[in-house]
């Protein structure tokens, strides 16, 4: 029997399965979990307002639910994260154009800089402004789902020395001081905590790709 060429090939596959069976409600509420915040995110930033914002959510999740059935995972013709936002892309620019002529959309705060047309920009099948807003929300997303599940696996004194060293950024001296501990556990710590990270976000990462 020919091995795949891409060995996470049956991972990916097996997500999309899942989601094929609409009754499987646990491997809808994780989807759902885990994605909702990237798509109202882009949504946000691509200048729709928080109601908007959720409604692009919903009617993403729906017409995903109704298209999946039609979808057959390939990923030499594309990949799942792409098919994603393609159902998104077009969520957000119904509404978009929904808008009535006199009403201009509102950057999100981080994109106040960009004064391009929004929907020019996502209408164009060719731009790649929403490809790489897209992509760094993915990575935040991921890493954020990552974070809540490691969290729950470890001791929660463990996670808040590692909070304190890496996301807050204080001294390795401070943090030993502050939890009682020495600096060099404080070290070990970092790199456990890390490597636990980096595995369940390469685990997700595989189910999306």
């Amino acid at each position: 029997m020919e091995r795949p060429e891409d060995p996470l090939q049956e991972t990916r596959a097996s997500l999309i399965r899942r989601l094929k069976n609409l009754d499987d409600q646990t491997s809808w509420r994780d989807f759902f979990d885990l994605y909702w915040k990237l798509v109202y995110g882009v949504a946000r930033k691509s200048g729709l307002n928080d109601a908007e914002a959720q409604d692009v959510v919903q009617e993403t999740m729906a017409a995903m639910a109704r298209n999946l059935p039609q979808f057959d995972y390939d990923p030499k013709v594309g990949s799942f994260k792409g098919w994603l936002l393609t159902q998104a892309r077009w969520c957000i620019i119904n509404h978009l154009r929904k808008r009535p002529p006199q009403a201009t959309p509102a950057p999100h705060p981080a994109e106040e800089e960009r004064r391009t047309s929004v929907i020019d920009q996502l209408v164009d099948p060719a731009s790649q402004d929403l490809d790489r807003l897209w992509d760094r929300e993915w990575e935040s997303t991921l890493l954020e789902a990552a974070t809540a599940k490691v969290k729950r696996q470890i001791d929660p004194e463990m996670y808040q020395v590692f909070d304190c060293y890496v996301n807050k950024e204080w001294p390795p001296q401070r943090v030993a001081e502050a939890f009682s501990t020495s600096v060099e556990n404080v070290y070990v710590i970092k790199h456990r905590v890390t490597a636990l990270l980096k595995t369940e976000v390469e685990r997700l990462a595989r189910e999306g790709r």
